[in-house]
């Protein structure tokens, strides 16, 4: 159950959604039952050129999900739907595309922005969130080990990891090109960004650029400059650690050693 502390604090309108229905663990989150107990029937079909899409009229609607997903992919396309359905009821429809449901909105000030920030409470809510999170180490391997807990994608999971932990952290995806998106803690100074080009010395580097390269690095304690740009990040060491999560593209989670 949940603790007398986070029973205390003032819960997200998806929190508060969960614990009408009484949840207090992770797998007990059906993301289906919800929105149908909402108004919203989730299907699933091959959707050309969408991630998922969601047709209201009135107190009812159809959440249609790309069927070709990975079904941690999938749970946070249907509570991000589920957010549109909550935040925006009875107007209209959404069609959301991979840049819609996708980290790079999260500063934004958008409706997709609303539902993604929504998807992260409904999937991984917070009032059982923190209290899992509670003395370990701001990694990917808690990343992995979390999502499995609560049924979701690595992305997903490593941003809620870095925005509650008691930690200065980031997470930052990069490709060969550039510096795709990134997440800063609450905790990390707005004077340093991650850098917009991996160093050759960090593991994402080597995920990226060498063909035999797989999985998760180890933990690396490395000079911030390596990861890091702006006032004081020579001052500054870092852990971090890095994934392969699509062909040409690389998350890591860094940590700021305090």
């Amino acid at each position: 159950m949940a603790n007398r502390t986070t029973d205390r604090r003032q819960f997200s309108k998806a929190e508060a959604i969960l614990r009408q229905f009484g949840i207090d663990s992770p797998n007990q989150i059906d993301l289906e039952v919800i929105a149908a107990d909402l108004g919203a029937i989730v299907r699933y079909a091959n959707l050309d050129g969408s991630e998922a899409r969601i047709v209201g009229n009135g107190e009812r609607a159809i959440i249609t999900v790309d069927s070709g997903g990975l079904r941690q992919r999938q749970r946070f396309s249907i509570a991000h739907e589920i957010g549109h359905w909550v935040e925006r009821y009875g107007r209209g429809g959404f069609l959301c595309g991979k840049d819609d449901i996708s980290p790079q909105n999260d500063q934004a000030k958008s409706a997709e922005a609303q539902a993604n920030a929504f998807a992260s409470q409904l999937v991984l809510p917070s009032y059982l969130f923190d209290p899992m999170i509670e003395g370990l180490p701001v990694t990917l391997d808690t990343v992995v080990k979390i999502g499995k807990e609560f049924q979701a994608s690595l992305t997903a999971t490593a941003i809620k990891l870095v925005r509650s932990a008691d930690k200065p952290a980031l997470v930052v995806c990069h490709s060969q090109e550039k510096r795709e998106w990134f997440v800063r803690g609450p905790s990390v100074p707005e004077e340093l960004w991650p850098a917009k080009e991996l160093d050759s010395e960090t593991g994402a580097f080597e995920l990226l650029y060498s063909p035999d390269a797989q999985g998760k690095t180890a933990v690396r304690q490395a000079p911030g400059s390596r990861w890091l740009s702006g006032r004081g990040a020579f001052h500054r060491t870092v852990s971090a650690q890095s994934v392969k999560v699509a062909e040409g593209m690389v998350v890591s989670v860094v940590v700021l050693d305090l």
